[in-house]
């Protein structure tokens, strides 16, 4: 299928054609026109743009609605009245990069249908081979402007993690691909560079910190923005797919003619090629030093003579000067960034709770794939956040795991001034889990509130499934549990559900479209659809507690005597 076509139909054309308007000329401003004044996006307008994207990210907003109407976007009064924009994680950078062009007159063109590479029929959101573009749009260029939402709105209807999903090597003067695969280096991965998991999420670069964290937003289907780091729930795989990161690629518009009015009337829009992009490459798959991008998986990364894994040799990458671990900064940055998972996640489960999704009758069946759907479940479950969310509490794991470790063997590359790196982490780590705080309102209208520590503690037993009470939503037992009125199929439910919890990674390509007896069955492994028996370790307090009584009874024991 055409990827826009899944979406949108022919409604999605003529809502294009219904935006073309004839009015006096304007550039875009409160009447809501887009005319088109400049025919390339030049340095200045690609270092606003950048401008834009960080401010939004930095922006205390927690839906995109709210964060275009917020200060941090310098064009909201300009907007038309009564303007929404109500995206998900793949319409986001699209949106954000039209809307930008809308306000300085700038061309804007998009692939609107995309096939699988292989020509074999399935959902192209996760087409093995990757997709090649097809079909493509863009913003009409007439004396007299055309009207931006409804362009807006066909974007949301026609754009899918589809279009992301393209082969990084590929260049076609006529159904070119609208991204490029950058450089890895702080010149070229800044804000507005896009971040694609090819498990079927997108997000956008907002801040690179000197020590090489980048730092992302994405929203929701339920609407919701979620700010976190790049990590590694960004799986690596090869240009067929077109992970990890991509740009915009550049456009130009060609034979256009410029009317009295300063606008730019006709003309057709070309594209650079990825050989005369300044900053393309294909590093993120062929390694350093380079191999070839079809062996992406036996690439190598080396950095300042040391061999690193991929995510290692990215934070190398962006770092100002050596790379550095601060150990006590990081896991603070961490946890700040989980919190704000968890918090988005709050907000998540409570529309669904609006929405009366926990008492309705849950389905026969759980949907074909439980990551990748669409109707109820794609708007209110959770399932792909939480193994996100779960992802991201597991690196913190393994990072103070990381750190200790180097601390024993007084690794130049971790930067501590004390002499109780454990006592140290546990401390921060108790502050920051005690610091951050979500309340839900339970089944009997009270508030409920859970700091970190509590819902580490519980983190997989936290329910994806919309149609459970909102107490299993957030993993209660005991007393808490005990307003939660599910009755015994949704209870039943919840429990065959168990192994689908422990799961971290996201299986897109496997059915899981079983029955709660079929579930309950078994047999259980990654590739079953039915989950895993055990989940990973994810409990850091345990861990530096465990290890600083390792330590204390190291130092208690004398060494044995000398010998001659």
């Amino acid at each position: 299928m055409l990827a826009g076509w899944v979406k949108t139909g022919v409604f999605g054309f003529f809502s294009l054609m219904l935006g073309l308007a004839v009015s006096s000329p304007a550039m875009a401003s409160g009447n809501g026109l887009w005319t088109i004044t400049k025919d390339h996006w030049s340095e200045s307008d690609e270092a606003a743009w950048r401008d834009f994207i960080a401010a939004i990210g930095a922006a205390d907003c927690w839906t995109m609605d709210a964060c275009l109407k917020s200060p941090a976007n310098p064009y909201r009064h300009t907007d038309p009245k009564g303007a929404r924009f109500l995206v998900d994680c793949a319409d986001t950078p699209y949106v954000l990069r039209a809307y930008f062009a809308w306000k300085n007159g700038l061309p804007f063109a998009w692939a609107n249908g995309v096939l699988p590479a292989d020509g074999v029929r399935g959902d192209i959101r996760y087409s093995p081979y990757g997709n090649r573009v097809v079909s493509r749009a863009s913003v009409p260029r007439t004396a007299y402007g055309v009207r931006a939402m409804p362009i807006l709105r066909q974007l949301t209807w026609t754009i899918s993690t589809a279009m992301f999903r393209r082969d990084a090597r590929a260049w076609d003067k006529t159904m070119f691909t609208d991204t490029y695969s950058p450089r890895l280096d702080r010149e070229a991965i800044q804000p507005g560079t896009i971040v694609y998991d090819v498990n079927g999420h997108i997000a956008t670069v907002w801040r690179v910190e000197p020590n090489g964290r980048i730092w992302i937003f994405s929203s929701h289907p339920d609407h919701t923005v979620s700010r976190s780091f790049v990590g590694r729930e960004f799986l690596r795989t090869g240009p067929e797919l077109g992970s990890i990161f991509q740009k915009f690629r550049p456009i130009r518009l060609v034979g256009a003619r410029r009317a009295a009015n300063g606008s730019l009337i006709g003309g057709r829009i070309v594209a650079t090629p990825n050989s005369e992009i300044p900053d393309f490459s294909l590093e993120q798959y062929t390694g350093n030093p380079p191999a070839d991008p079809a062996n992406w998986r036996r690439a190598q990364w080396v950095w300042q003579d040391e061999t690193m894994d991929f995510y290692t040799y990215l934070r190398a990458k962006m770092s100002f000067g050596d790379l550095e671990y601060r150990p006590l900064d990081e896991v603070n940055a961490m946890m700040m960034s989980l919190c704000q998972d968890l918090r988005s996640r709050a907000r998540a489960v409570e529309i669904a709770q609006e929405e009366g999704i926990d008492n309705m009758t849950p389905p026969r069946r759980l949907p074909n794939n439980i990551y990748g759907t669409d109707g109820v479940w794609e708007l209110y479950s959770t399932p792909s956040r939480d193994a996100r969310l779960k992802t991201a509490f597991k690196e913190l794991y393994d990072a103070v795991v990381q750190f200790v470790k180097l601390d024993l063997i007084d690794a130049p590359r971790l930067k501590y001034d004390g002499n109780n790196l454990v006592g140290d982490l546990l401390q921060a780590y108790e502050q920051k889990a005690a610091a951050c705080t979500i309340s839900y309102r339970n089944s009997d209208g009270r508030m409920v509130s859970l700091n970190m520590r509590q819902v580490t503690e519980r983190l997989f037993r936290l329910s994806f499934d919309p149609y459970q009470c909102v107490e299993r939503r957030w993993g209660a037992g005991g007393t808490e549990l005990s307003t939660c009125r599910d009755g015994a199929v949704k209870t039943r439910w919840y429990e065959a559900q168990q192994q689908l919890r422990n799961q971290i990674d996201r299986t897109y390509d496997v059915d899981m479209g079983y029955n709660i007896t079929e579930l309950e069955r078994g047999p259980y492994g990654l590739r079953t659809g039915r989950g895993v028996d055990h989940p990973p370790e994810v409990d850091v307090r345990a861990y530096l507690e465990a290890a600083a009584h390792r330590y204390s009874v190291m130092a208690d024991t004398p060494e044995p005597a000398a010998t001659r």
